[in-house]
């Protein structure tokens, strides 16, 4: 008792005499200001704790429901952010602008350790209450703030550390702070980092939520950023006013508030209208097309929604052409919609037939093993129709009649790929969903796991994919029991493998589990099915109210379609909506006229070599003309194209993977003209 006295003596007296003499230690400037709002405005001591207040029930039910929209916004982000911390000892909150906790998730000991603290809904953490702390803080700094332990202004929170960052609404005002507390020692700084990210979703969720009959659009100066985290987002009603923005479109725009982009029209930040931008975007299948900012060179990447609330905005535009891309279509026995596009209505994959004779005899060779539970790993150039060649496998195998679940490793993000894998287990702890989640891998049970872009796994779930397929059994998130499985595994990708093994970027055991066999889908432009595939397409996308012209066929045929079946369904789409129900003529198809594929697109190799055909829609018009190399050149180009794809277009790691250095390497790109960012 003595010493604990001591300390608590200590600590009350080295706040006092610093907000005295004014003084801070190095980095503690916020935490001083604090010791000085709670000393000089609220009159508080840090010796002299109040007892931990909590609201009366009606009154948190009362605050509850004012902020309904943001608990519901922010419940599953703070159940993913949870798991991601994997740690029994902390709770993740969230508090109103006034301090008080309105949601929670933790394990139930540690909820009963800390809720004497007042560390429950309920409890109010404003710094007037509670003094300096993660909460409180954070909702006077309106910054993110890290409280370790001794900086807590009362010394009954010092066993605490909290890391706090606030959550804006779309109007740009503070609505809640999101909070982690927990007992450790350390300082985690890598916390305000995942708070922010996890603060940012929850108010991109929020701008959803509150603008659900407004049009969503998507930007960012770069193409990959666009559907992520880092994108640019705003909402536009009908007269292409601008409702709401979040903190990355203002920072790419150069405002500092929504004040400064409230009520203004999309013509007032981009060279583009609302109804130009809804169909372009419809045009390419809602990949990024590109725009610039009014009165200025720069260039952006962006994407045009109809409302969530409209009678379309939950159809997804890619499954009728998706199917097309490798089958011959057979409408599905559904009721039509009549507010439905018949360029968009299903396709059955389970009547899909295939004419290329490649591709038919590696069907036929994916039947048979994997009807013996032979793994299967496909590799083709992006856009060769993968997934719909796979679950073609999966309609002739003994597993026809389970599920077939299709994950995209490159899509998701790396905080919930594994949740999205695994699933959790209800009750693990508090605010988790009641009836839990089950992982993909579980979904598939009694059927087929398609897992594409599985070079895009992260290393560390890499091991846990393996133990699965190796034990058959499946271990959600927050428990430690098991559960067995039994599936199919297809497998795709459009990298080589076996060379990011070698490069310690893929592991090895994985690569021999997943190629029990391994099958190569023949590019579009290899395809001799080519004809009927485009005709076929044209009917999917147009809805029969299209034919082609001679000369726009024989345009078609003699392209070297370096983006595939995506690239197709691009140019046809656009051309049925130039042609208007008449045919369709060289006059049509502007893009492959004015941009043709460059020369060594008829090169067998990896679509991304060439050009991506997870490129944007209109990007094409900034792609650079073909160059005049001899051969050797244009072989030698190829290589390094592919090396800088297979490297994210990173030219240290090309330069080290290579044994030269980046001014060589640099020469030698410019040599060849391959266009990169220059060194530094």
């Amino acid at each position: 008792m003595g010493t604990l006295l001591r300390e608590t003596d200590r600590h009350a007296e080295r706040i006092m005499v610093m907000v005295k003499n004014g003084t801070h230690e190095p980095g503690n400037d916020a935490i001083m200001r604090s010791w000085s709002r709670c000393v000089n405005e609220y009159r508080l001591h840090p010796d002299r704790p109040r007892t931990p207040s909590v609201i009366d029930r009606a009154a948190l039910e009362s605050r509850c429901e004012r902020k309904a929209d943001v608990i519901d916004c922010a419940r599953y982000e703070m159940t993913t952010l949870y798991q991601q911390l994997a740690d029994a000892d902390l709770a993740v909150l969230l508090t109103d602008t006034d301090g008080v906790i309105i949601h929670m998730v933790s394990s139930p000991a540690f909820s009963a350790e800390v809720a004497p603290l007042g560390l429950r809904t309920g409890g109010l953490w404003s710094e007037a209450e509670a003094g300096t702390n993660g909460m409180g803080t954070c909702i006077a700094a309106a910054a993110p703030v890290a409280i370790r332990r001794e900086d807590h202004f009362f010394t009954q929170f010092s066993n605490l550390t909290c890391s706090a960052v606030p959550v804006y609404d779309p109007s740009g005002e503070i609505a809640a702070v999101l909070d982690v507390s927990s007992r450790s020692k350390q300082m985690q700084q890598h916390l305000l980092v995942l708070l922010g990210m996890t603060a940012r979703m929850i108010e991109n969720r929020l701008i959803d939520q509150r603008f659900r009959n407004a049009h969503p659009l998507h930007f960012h100066s770069r193409p990959e950023f666009v559907y992520t985290l880092h994108e640019g987002k705003l909402a536009v009603d009908d007269e292409g006013h601008i409702l709401a923005a979040n903190r990355s479109a203002l920072f790419q725009l150069g405002l500092q508030s929504m004040d400064e982009i409230r009520s203004r029209r999309i013509e007032d930040l981009f060279q583009t209208s609302l109804e130009d931008m809804l169909q372009r975007s419809m045009s390419s299948s809602f990949h990024p097309v590109v725009t610039y900012r009014a009165n200025a060179a720069l260039r952006f990447f962006a994407v045009a929604r109809r409302p969530a609330s409209s009678a379309t905005a939950n159809v997804h535009p890619i499954s009728a052409t998706a199917a097309a891309a490798l089958v011959n279509p057979t409408p599905l026995p559904e009721r039509r919609s009549p507010h439905r596009p018949a360029a968009l209505r299903a396709v059955s994959p389970s009547r899909a037939t295939f004419k290329d004779q490649r591709l038919l005899a590696h069907l036929e060779t994916a039947r048979r093993v994997i009807a013996r539970q032979t793994p299967v790993l496909l590799w083709g150039e992006t856009g060769s129709g993968k997934e719909v060649f796979a679950r073609a496998t999966h309609d002739a195998s003994p597993h026809a009649d389970g599920a077939f679940v299709a994950v995209n490793c490159a899509s998701l993000p790396e905080t919930l790929i594994e949740s999205e894998l695994f699933g959790y287990r209800a009750g693990a702890f508090t605010g988790a969903q009641r009836s839990g989640r089950r992982g993909k891998i579980l979904q598939a049970d009694g059927g087929t796991l398609f897992l594409d872009e599985i070079a895009d796994m992260p290393l560390e779930l890499q091991a846990r994919l393996l133990r699965v397929l190796d034990e058959r059994q499946v271990t959600p998130l927050g428990t430690e029991d098991t559960q067995p499985v039994d599936f199919q595994l297809i497998s795709g990708s459009h990298q080589n493998l076996p060379a990011l093994v070698r490069e310690g970027r893929f592991r090895e055991d994985l690569y021999y589990r997943l190629a029990g066999i391994e099958l190569e889908l023949p590019a579009l432009r290899e395809r001799s099915d080519k004809r009927e595939l485009i005709h076929d397409m044209l009917k999917a996308e147009s809805g029969g109210d299209s034919r082609l012209s001679a000369d726009a066929e024989r345009l078609l045929m003699d392209y070297p379609w370096p983006g595939n079946i995506r690239q197709l369904r691009h140019v046809l789409r656009s051309a049925s909506a130039l042609a208007d129900g008449q045919a369709i003529t060289r006059e049509h198809l502007p893009a492959l006229i004015l941009h043709p594929a460059p020369m060594s697109a008829h090169a067998h190799v990896p679509a991304q070599v060439a050009m991506s055909c997870d490129t944007p829609a209109g990007a094409e018009e900034d792609a650079p003309q073909p160059v005049k190399l001899n051969p050797i050149q244009a072989n030698e180009r190829q290589v390094l194209l592919q090396m800088l794809e297979q490297h994210r277009w990173n030219v240290s790691n090309v330069a080290k993977a290579l044994d030269v250095s980046r001014n060589t390497l640099y020469r030698k790109l410019h040599k060849l003209h391959i266009e990169v960012s220059h060194p530094e």
